[in-house]
């Protein structure tokens, strides 16, 4: 496991729980540096101070806040570690909620907790098993980074969870986004229904399509050109076409193709009327085609016209 991130305790009641944050994700995305192309030297960002232009070490710079443009305010990482809230060194539970009730848009980053000594494991366990058997998960406060911060608490495989969440004023409403009053047909609504079922999977863990494709592209890439090779061409795709498809016809097709996958019998699902609009591309060699049609019959005709006029010069 990776390093804490932090430490504190989880206050409960009356009951304090000494813990270590730890990170529960990692990041395998593969990473650039900045390269001058013309001769492939490194290309760094320097701190660069304004008032005498020399650059300036990273013990040198700490952090201020612009009261006006000639009052500048220091505030040293101790003060923000010394801030007088009771949540500075502790995340503290405010209340018990179902998860379900718990945006997914509000939850953000997760971290797991580790009781911290022996005298943690106690009351960590007992908390753990509290939200368990009330199928409860906790939102509670706590101070890091430089501010406080609204939190979840929750239960994996006999570890607590917690997940940092915005507050409030910090989620745009979407009430502008959804679409005007549509109608829909119940027979539409129960075919989408049964292609949910048909895509139901039990988890994303372990899943042929989950997994980073493109990264394994990069690497591909990355490793060919690095062996001077050039790098394996992406295969072509055709231009798609337009299409107005007809929308029970479509979820019928779609629960086939879902079913198949599977290696389900999809004989219910009837055969998906698609109608086809030719692309922008195909339009033109259409027009195309209909133009030299077009002037074949005159071609025709001229050259009859002046073998017919030759004749009668000729008689």
């Amino acid at each position: 496991m990776p390093r804490p991130v932090w430490s504190g305790a989880i206050s409960f009641g009356l009951v304090t729980i000494p813990i270590k944050v730890l990170p529960a994700t990692e990041k395998h995305s593969i990473r650039f540096h900045q390269y001058h192309l013309a001769d492939m030297a490194r290309v760094r960002t320097k701190k660069i101070c304004e008032l005498d232009g020399q650059e300036v070490a990273n013990a040198e710079i700490g952090k201020g806040f612009e009261v006006d443009r000639d009052t500048v305010v220091e505030i040293s990482d101790e003060e923000l570690d010394d801030m007088p809230l009771p949540t500075a060194k502790a995340i503290e539970i405010t209340a018990f909620v179902p998860y379900e009730s718990i945006d997914p848009v509000r939850i953000g980053e997760g971290y797991y907790l580790q009781g911290d000594g022996q005298v943690a494991a106690k009351p960590y366990t007992l908390l753990r098993k509290a939200l368990e058997r009330s199928s409860k998960a906790a939102v509670a406060k706590f101070a890091w980074h430089g501010r406080e911060r609204l939190g979840l608490l929750r239960v994996q495989d006999e570890v607590i969870v917690l997940h940092a969440m915005k507050w409030d004023d910090e989620v745009r409403s979407p009430e502008t986004l959804a679409p005007k009053e549509v109608e829909l047909d119940e027979a539409e609504i129960e075919r989408a229904v049964l292609l949910v079922d048909s895509m139901t999977a039990d988890g994303i863990e372990g899943q042929e399509w989950a997994t980073d494709r493109y990264t394994a592209a990069l690497e591909e890439v990355i490793a060919a050109k690095a062996g001077g090779k050039q790098p394996p061409a992406a295969a072509e795709k055709d231009e798609p076409e337009g299409k107005v498809v007809d929308l029970m016809a479509a979820l019928k097709q779609s629960v086939q193709q879902a079913q198949a996958s599977r290696g389900e019998d999809g004989g219910d699902g009837g055969d998906a009327t698609v109608h086809e609009m030719p692309s922008k591309r195909g339009a033109e060699k259409q027009a195309a085609k209909k133009q030299t049609a077009a002037k074949k019959p005159t071609s025709k005709r001229t050259t009859a016209a002046k073998k017919t006029t030759a004749k009668k010069r000729g008689a």
